[in-house]
């Protein structure tokens, strides 16, 4: 698959990568544990067909200490004993907010209501803007057919000058 766009190379699309990034650095510096970060990012991902975003993902998560056993369940994570509730009420969240057209009312309140019991108000924030920029960034990098495969721990970071 040959890239059709590179947006890090286009300069109103690089001006839009570093808020959107900046957008990111909110979510990444919160109270939001950051393995519940990485995984939620990856399950979107994964939903999505976004193989950039699995590598990264997958990448930042193993450099950060995640385990290769959980990263390779996040896709059976309802099959699988290796999530704590907490991960689990955040990867239904992200997987009903990243399917919001296979279901008419969206997130389910039992979803929500699990989420809720487990994350404070500054987290769910972010875990919700999470799920929402994850998924613009899975669209963002396969409409352009922006490949999987090379992508290093701290590219992105390091790419955006932050």
């Amino acid at each position: 698959m040959d890239v059709r766009f590179n947006l890090f190379e286009n300069q109103l699309a690089a001006r839009f990568a570093k808020r959107f990034a900046g957008a990111g650095l909110v979510i990444h510096q919160s109270t939001l544990p950051r393995s519940t970060q990485e995984l939620v990012s990856l399950r979107a991902s994964q939903i999505n067909g976004c193989g950039h975003c699995i590598d990264m993902h997958t990448k930042e998560a193993a450099a950060a200490g995640e385990s290769a056993v959980r990263l390779n369940l996040v896709a059976a994570w309802r099959e699988s004993t290796v999530f704590t509730e907490a991960e689990q009420a955040a990867l239904a969240l992200a997987e009903e907010g990243t399917r919001l057209a296979d279901a008419a009312s969206g997130v389910s309140d039992e979803t929500w209501a699990l989420a809720r019991k487990h994350y404070d108000d500054d987290q769910l924030a972010a875990l919700v803007a999470l799920v929402a920029l994850i998924n613009a960034a899975n669209r963002l990098a396969v409409i352009v057919h922006q490949p999987g495969g090379s992508y290093e721990a701290g590219q992105f970071t390091a790419a955006l000058g932050s």
